[in-house]
């Protein structure tokens, strides 16, 4: 048997953690050598993970000797420091959080509040997401998995700006399950302010706005896209439904005859007849996408999980590409928790 990756999940306590350790257990490839908490540090894998069989203790900082790959599912401005020292030593880094997604440094102190401190490693980062940037992920050695809204929107949308068949601006209306807002104990997320409420939030621009700008900007014609994009909170554990609308150029026969061909071959974006609900998505690592219209303007409905294709999930496919494995290894059985 070909000698297993030894990987590492940073910041394993989490639910991108989480679920990245659920994916990774089930890698044939795979040997889990480290998981580290600061809030579990000391206490053995099974207080988190009573299902698994993986045995140790929670570290409270990864060690990077012996390591092929680290999951990095640290809070935003805290591993971006750590990432040096990881590629100087040799490791291939799967980053889940916002930290390496922009090119552009100028973006992170208006979005993240303050400077990024290692903008020399931006240029070096591919986004993660396969459908758009698989064949330079054969090669990353820094992967940075785009945000869940991201994901959504920029799948939803890519094939009708790639086509230049988008005729105005684009609006999308998105929901989430507060599994999205971290684990964290917070108000917002609290279970009596959220239970039986759906609201909008971050009106004045979203942080992955710049994410969805980014890539659609790079497919569209002009170079640019104009994206109006609206956030709301949903009283469910996990998934994510993002609406798209803009003028349709040509019918909508065109535009649907567009995302299959686009997506044909891609074992996770789905284009699918109906509307597609989170329930049809969730615990799985796909992304289903309808394409309508109303009149003269398209509808596009796009849905996915945002713990499994919307970070973790689509981090193991990552994975799976640059380390040259079948992209849906582990991918194809359900996640559990949350």
């Amino acid at each position: 048997m070909t000698k297993k990756l030894r990987a590492a999940v940073a910041g394993a306590s989490g639910y991108a953690g989480m679920t990245a350790v659920h994916l990774l257990a089930r890698h044939p490839a795979v040997e889990l050598i480290q998981l580290t908490s600061r809030s579990y540090a000391g206490k053995p894998f099974t207080v988190v993970f009573p299902l698994l069989e993986v045995e140790g203790e929670f570290v409270p900082e990864t060690a990077a000797d012996g390591l092929d790959v680290i999951f990095s599912c640290l809070p935003h401005n805290l591993g971006a420091a750590k990432v040096r020292s990881w590629l100087d030593a040799g490791i291939r880094v799967i980053d889940m959080s916002a930290d390496f997604r922009l090119h552009d440094a100028s973006e992170y102190p208006t979005w993240y509040r303050q400077p990024h401190p290692e903008p020399a490693l931006l240029q070096q980062a591919v986004l993660g997401l396969p459908e758009l940037h698989g064949q330079e992920l054969k090669e990353a050695r820094l992967v940075a998995v785009p945000g869940c809204y991201a994901t959504a929107s920029i799948l939803g949308l890519a094939p009708a700006v790639s086509a230049g068949l988008v005729g105005s601006d684009i609006v999308v209306d998105a929901k989430s399950g507060v599994s999205g807002a971290g684990r964290s104990v917070g108000l917002g997320t609290h279970f009596s302010e959220v239970d039986e409420s759906v609201g909008a939030y971050a009106i004045d621009g979203h942080r992955h706005l710049p994410e969805i700008l980014q890539e659609l900007g790079a497919l569209g014609r002009n170079g640019k896209v104009q994206v109006t994009f609206v956030p709301h909170l949903v009283p469910m554990v996990r998934g994510i439904l993002a609406t798209c609308y803009f003028d349709l150029k040509g019918s909508v026969e065109q535009l649907r005859d567009v995302y299959r061909e686009f997506y044909a071959g891609q074992p996770f974006t789905k284009v699918v007849e109906r509307t597609p609900t989170t329930k049809l998505a969730t615990h799985t690592n796909l992304c289903l996408v309808n394409v309508s219209a109303q009149g003269g303007k398209a509808v596009v409905t796009s849905a996915l999980d945002n713990l499994v294709k919307g970070a973790s999930g689509q981090g193991v496919e990552c994975f799976n590409i640059a380390f040259g494995f079948p992209r849906t290894t582990a991918l194809e059985g359900a996640t559990q928790w949350p």
